[in-house]
């Protein structure tokens, strides 16, 4: 079997260690492990895959040293704009975590639960996106459904946890349990929900609520389908959970939705509510599934359901989905 290089830029921050303990846990073949970051890391040392890795400078000369074939990126949207077409211009295939590439109409935005056959047109800019971390976890069970029943309309609304917003995020949770001034949020998240994720624009919604929206109808493949969101953030260190309401185009059946569900890669059904059993951030955390629960009808309209859904915001969210994206690249034979 052939083996590959991988690089993970932005190796020291909070989802590239998420990287490194994903890759631990997965057995792709891969040859040798670059691991980039910026000036204030470049020269120390970690320990990965049983041995200490030196932090390389993410320049343009370190990256021509080396013959890379797979860059998992989480250095932030400026970083990404700077050096993905490096790597991609030496041959390697981007898969990037920012918010840079995902609007752009020759980069996929993938899901591989979803739309994994957009993986096939990497090569027009050598660069894969992958979407915003509540974006992920929503669109695997829709997609289900949306081939299912047919999607009419989505209503989103999230309680998303401080580690979305990173380590500065994680911090002022972490402060503010103490009595300390919030430095990230622009109010205290401890003992409080603040409805605002990354800033307003002129029609109201945030850009996180805008992201849900675009990235929604691309992974979809549908450009004119009705969504709206309102995003929150939540005193919770990690897993976003979200609220879903949908709106269908034909009859949908509860427990036939149910079925439908149980039998999507990547879901776990948690579903028995006269036992209490529902998806919650405390069981998510540090799993790869997403985990969809309180399934029931929406009575409000013909055809409708509501859906909890609670993934782990570092990995499914961000890490595991972008290593999936490797790994059936690999299986697809793109790369």
């Amino acid at each position: 079997m052939k083996k590959y290089n991988v690089a993970v830029v932005g190796a020291t921050g909070m989802v590239g260690r998420k990287f490194l303990q994903v890759l631990e846990e997965r057995n792709l073949p891969v040859e040798n492990y670059y691991l980039f970051a910026s000036e204030k890391s470049a020269g120390k040392t970690v320990t990965f895959m049983g041995k200490e890795h030196t932090i390389l400078l993410t320049s343009e000369e370190e990256i021509a040293k080396y013959n890379v074939d797979i860059a998992l990126f989480s250095a932030g949207a400026g970083a990404s704009l700077t050096f993905a077409p490096v790597f991609a211009a030496h041959g390697a295939v981007v898969i990037d975590n920012s918010s840079a590439w995902r609007r752009d109409p020759d980069v996929p935005l993938v899901v591989p639960e979803c739309n994994a056959d957009d993986l096939k047109g990497w090569k027009k800019k050598g660069i894969i996106a992958n979407p915003n971390c509540s974006t992920i976890q929503a669109v695997v069970p829709l997609k289900a459904l949306h081939e299912k029943y047919g999607i009419k309309r989505v209503v989103y609304s999230t309680y998303q946890a401080v580690s979305g917003a990173g380590q500065k995020g994680w911090q002022d949770l972490e402060n503010g349990m103490k009595g300390l001034a919030p430095q990230k949020f622009p109010h205290p998240i401890f003992s409080n929900i603040i409805p605002h994720i990354d800033v307003f624009l002129d029609n109201g919604y945030t850009k996180e609520e805008d992201k849900m929206i675009f990235e929604t109808r691309k992974i979809l493949g549908v450009p004119d389908m009705k969504v709206t969101a309102t995003t929150a953030r939540v005193p919770v260190f990690g897993c976003h959970s979200e609220s879903i309401n949908l709106e269908f185009n034909t009859p949908c059946d509860v427990e036939e939705a149910k079925e439908v569900l149980r039998n999507t890669p990547g879901i776990v059904v948690a579903d028995d509510v006269k036992n209490n059993v529902y998806p919650m951030p405390c069981t998510a955390y540090d799993t790869d599934p997403v985990y969809v629960g309180r399934i029931r009808k929406d009575e409000s309209v013909d055809s409708g359901l509501n859906i909890w859904v609670v993934a782990d915001n570092i990995r499914k969210g961000a890490a595991t989905n972008a290593v999936q994206i490797a790994e059936k690249m690999i299986e697809m034979q793109l790369i």
